[in-house]
């Protein structure tokens, strides 16, 4: 027999996938949905916290719980920046600078940009945040040489635009994913549970001219955003 707060749990989900609940809509209190299914208020509990913990719903303090924002999606072809990403689905972009500071190299900066030992970097810490939510934490290794004649907010800010805007190309990226699960820095950055399930990323941008330019090693949020394959 399927247990009570399962049977609630997907009732409640084919509700939001049939529309009966928008995104961002608040839903019922939990008196009312608790009647509404003859349950206990400890039973609807369950299904409820079931469903934030898929992302599917999210709890605000003081307000309710609502459904959750939809997933920033990125295809994964092609080099796109994360402020067009996210743009492009109608959100609106922001960036918390954590850490910024000119450094030699470790070996995988050297053998990933192709630089020298002895040759310096731009290394930067961010959060990356989509209509103030938290999505991912990042760290951006950049070669001096590429930008050292750039101000920092150009850097920091919309890095993409500024390297197209001063003549460079920006090709092909290569990238790496993995699943992992968040440390007490990065829980904190990007305000989820300690251990909760996180997307590593590392990509490699390239110029046109086949030089790495951007070295990143990026943490996502796993019920915040997802990446997906085309093939033609």
């Amino acid at each position: 027999m399927i247990p009570a707060y399962i049977r609630i749990h997907d009732s409640i989900k084919k509700g939001i996938d049939e529309g009966k609940w928008k995104i961002g809509q608040r839903l019922p209190s939990e008196r009312d949905l608790s009647e509404h299914f003859e349950v206990s208020r400890m039973t609807l509990r369950q299904a409820v916290t079931l469903l934030v913990e898929e992302g599917i719903l999210e709890r605000r303090v003081g307000s309710g719980t609502f459904v959750a924002s939809s997933r920033v999606q990125e295809k994964m072809r092609g080099t796109t920046s994360f402020t067009e990403i996210i743009k492009s689905q109608g959100k609106v972009p922001s960036t918390k600078l954590i850490s910024y500071e000119r450094s030699h190299p470790n070996e995988q900066e050297v053998r990933h940009l192709n630089i020298k030992p002895h040759s310096y970097i731009i290394r930067m810490g961010r959060i990356r945040y989509a209509d103030q939510i938290p999505v991912l934490f990042e760290v951006t290794s950049i070669p001096e040489k590429l930008v050292k004649d750039f101000d920092k907010t150009d850097i920091t800010e919309h890095f993409f635009q500024t390297m197209t805007a001063n003549g460079y190309e920006i090709g092909k990226s290569q990238q790496t994913i993995s699943a992992k699960v968040a440390d007490d820095k990065v829980a904190d950055y990007l305000e989820i549970p300690l251990k909760s399930a996180i997307l590593a990323l590392t990509q490699v941008s390239y110029l046109t001219n086949g030089q790495p330019f951007e070295y990143v090693r990026s943490q996502y949020v796993g019920d915040r955003f997802e990446f997906y394959l085309e093939n033609n």
